[in-house]
């Protein structure tokens, strides 16, 4: 099978395992996911299979949006309801308080990511030097969050009150290292308690799919689970595209640059989806001296062929 799967993640599964799931089901090898999501975290979980594997790369910069739960009054090994819990020293945050230290985390900012990440350090996980004790030292980097707010406040236990805040941030943002930030910001401490990934990129999580859908499609028939999938340049409206001619594709799959008579001057000098007069993916090229080189081809040669005919 070739496409896009948009899984509505549940709690408690791994990105990992989830790839292992559809793997099985669609009866694919190649299969990829699109940004991790942690065992605790749920939401949109974007599953690539077979040629849309392929692509993956041009999705790994999408921003995300999140809905976070973030518990003052303690802070976590880990930074999530996860590690060990140590309860802070300040006075708690008020919601008004909490709303106006959001202005120092909006725009360009520098965030240390989680002492429990998958960060490598000398060729070691960060996480794995944690769990065994040892110090781990990593670098500030730098992350943009387009918007914060708080949606919603709970400060049924005083000393612990309860934020839900939406995030929409850039690829490599850390929300456990936000969690903990606004904690230390507001003089108290805070770590994320619940995550829900509700958008990657394009694909939203109203319109993912449960797991148990996906058991239930390929419990069906393989064509239902098919049914499930996007097309494989699903997402990529905004890299430019290019219609060319069946003498232009045969170049093309044969990995030959291929002349084109068309005005792709507005196009520039990235990546470009090209398509044949279907409408259909055919490759991604650069233009260069006027020419498409093809850098990943996504049809077979006898379709080349076909099209020629």
């Amino acid at each position: 099978m070739d496409g896009i799967l948009v899984v509505a993640k549940p709690v408690g599964p791994t990105s990992h395992d989830v790839v292992g799931l559809i793997r099985r089901l669609s009866a694919t090898k190649r299969v990829g996911h699109g940004g991790t999501l942690d065992p605790f975290a749920s939401g949109v979980l974007p599953i690539f299979l077979g040629k849309a594997t392929r692509l993956v790369e041009y999705h790994l910069g999408d921003r995300k949006r999140y809905r976070a739960t973030v518990c003052f009054g303690a802070s976590s090994t880990t930074d999530d309801l996860e590690g060990e819990l140590t309860p802070s020293v300040g006075p708690a945050p008020t919601r008004s308080v909490v709303v106006a230290a959001l202005d120092a985390f909006r725009g360009r900012i520098r965030q240390r990511p989680p002492d429990y990440s998958a960060i490598k350090v000398a060729g070691r996980r960060a996480y794995a030097m944690a769990r065994a004790g040892q110090a781990v030292e990593l670098s500030d980097r730098e992350v943009t969050i387009d918007a914060i707010d708080v949606v919603s406040w709970d400060d049924t236990d005083p000393e612990r009150p309860i934020a839900v805040i939406d995030v929409v941030c850039s690829a490599g943002t850390y929300v456990r290292s936000l969690a903990r930030d606004l904690g230390a910001a507001v003089g108290s401490a805070a770590y994320l308690g619940a995550l829900v990934r509700t958008a990657s990129g394009p694909f939203q999580l109203d319109a993912a799919v449960e797991v148990e859908a996906i058991r239930a499609a390929a419990a069906d028939d393989p064509a239902a689970l098919e049914r499930l999938l996007l097309p494989v340049d699903a997402g990529l409206d905004d890299m430019p595209r290019l219609r060319v001619d069946a003498a232009a594709i045969a170049a093309l799959v044969r990995g030959q640059p291929a002349s084109v008579d068309l005005d792709v001057g507005p196009i520039g000098d990235g990546p470009i989806l090209v398509v044949d007069e279907a409408d259909r993916l055919i490759a991604v090229a650069t233009l260069r001296h006027g020419r498409l080189a093809p850098d990943k081809v996504l049809v077979d040669a006898p379709t080349a062929a076909a099209a020629r005919g």
